[in-house]
């Protein structure tokens, strides 16, 4: 009975309706009836859930995405696609059509005695052609910014340092780095701080036997937070959050992130920066 009712509908009534939806519950429907077939696929449901400037996003794809349907569109650009010139990864969610970048290491300001302890190299597992290699540093400092512009509206946005730790590194969990995500002239939104490397219990022990008291008069110098660490990605990387803030609807302006460790002027190397990845974390 109730499939009699909607067979009665007009096609264009059905696909106002899983316009409403979420793109897999319209995918879904089409498996109930041919008109709901014909519903789903039609340019009303895929017009809704496509950002707004998708054709300005298509101008920048490194590979042309080839679809002859919106739907086809948006789940093309539901996959990680490389834009500016490589420099840049993006794509939508499929639950919610959101979107997500990845800046990559070069368009992020990496700041440290560059190039004679550092490089940018090629890794393999990377979706950049070159990503940043920290060698020997006494101190780093990792900056990256975004526009409000190119996000989603009204979500909520979280930062990551996307990295890799070598199984020789050292020094990075000695202090906290200082992180911290703000929004052009507002008041910091978010800030804390962080370790580059989790560590083990033996290295750690060496270097307090090595630095001594030092070590707690350098933590005294750096901001209070909750020292967060790295986790495993789905990717084969790791990461680190920064901060999240709301992008709401103030106009345009300018998210600026940061981590950095200036303070302890320790020796420390064995890090690979790939990129930080700005996402909404409701998806």
């Amino acid at each position: 009975m109730e499939g009699e009712c909607f067979n009665k509908l007009p096609e264009g009534c059905v696909s106002t309706i899983l316009s409403f939806t979420s793109p897999p519950d319209a995918c879904k429907s089409s498996l109930v009836c041919p008109m709901f077939r014909a519903a789903a696929e039609s340019v009303v449901v895929w017009r809704r859930v496509l950002p707004a400037d998708y054709r300005h996003i298509l101008s920048r794809l490194v590979q042309p995405l080839v679809f002859s349907s919106r739907k086809e569109l948006f789940l093309g650009l539901c996959s990680p696609n490389l834009i500016d010139g490589g420099n840049k990864s993006f794509k939508l969610y499929k639950w919610s059509g959101k979107k997500s970048y990845i800046l990559a290491a070069r368009v992020v300001h990496c700041m440290g005695p560059w190039p004679i302890y550092g490089s940018w190299r090629s890794t393999p597992g990377s979706r950049f052609s070159q990503v940043a290699e920290l060698k020997t540093m006494s101190w780093v400092q990792i900056n990256g910014k975004i526009r409000t512009q190119m996000l989603s509206p009204n979500t909520k946005y979280g930062v990551y340092l996307v990295m890799k730790i070598f199984s020789r590194a050292f020094g990075l969990d000695l202090i906290p780095s200082e992180i911290s995500v703000e929004i052009s002239n507002r008041t910091q939104v978010c800030n804390g701080t962080a370790y580059l490397s989790c560590g083990d219990s033996k290295k750690k022990e060496m270097e307090r036997l090595f630095y001594g008291n030092r070590i707690e008069m350098l933590k005294s110098r750096v901001i209070e937070g909750d020292g967060r660490v790295p986790c495993e990605r789905g990717d084969g990387w790791m990461e680190i959050e920064l901060g999240d803030f709301f992008n709401g609807n103030q106009g345009d302006e300018e998210v600026k992130m940061s981590l950095r460790e200036v303070k302890g002027q320790n020796l420390k190397g064995g890090l690979i920066i790939e990129g930080i990845e700005v996402r909404p974390k409701c998806i």
